[in-house]
């Protein structure tokens, strides 16, 4: 074993013959990435987003909702940030508008 095998081991020498990888692979890489996370996490959350929007603007007076927080009831009154529900005969709650999660078919109420 003489000194230049004591400073560089013999494997590291070998590989420095070997060669380099692509410059590319790792802008390909974050590409693929983005390109995964923006299909499978930003484009079904924007259209999540914009369905639950949708919904928001096409409540009317008597529909029949479902709050975030699990009350069932029929809309009573509509404002610019709170609508009014009916949750039973002469009990009436104001939940933001953002808070109602789905609005129900006629008659689900009935039904129950």
């Amino acid at each position: 074993m003489d000194l230049l095998d004591f400073l560089i081991s013999p494997a590291m020498a070998q590989a420095a013959g070997q060669p380099q990888p692509s410059p590319w692979s790792l802008p390909i890489m974050l590409v693929v990435f983005f390109a995964v996370f923006y299909f499978f996490i930003i484009r079904p959350q924007s259209k999540r987003a914009k369905e639950h929007k949708a919904m928001l603007q096409a409540i009317s007076k008597g529909d029949e909702v479902v709050t975030a927080g699990g009350l069932v009831g029929r809309v009573d009154e509509i404002g610019e940030a709170f609508i009014g529900v009916e949750i039973a005969s002469n009990v009436k709650v104001k939940v933001q508008k953002h808070a109602i999660t789905a609005v129900l078919p006629k008659g689900t109420l009935k039904s129950a």
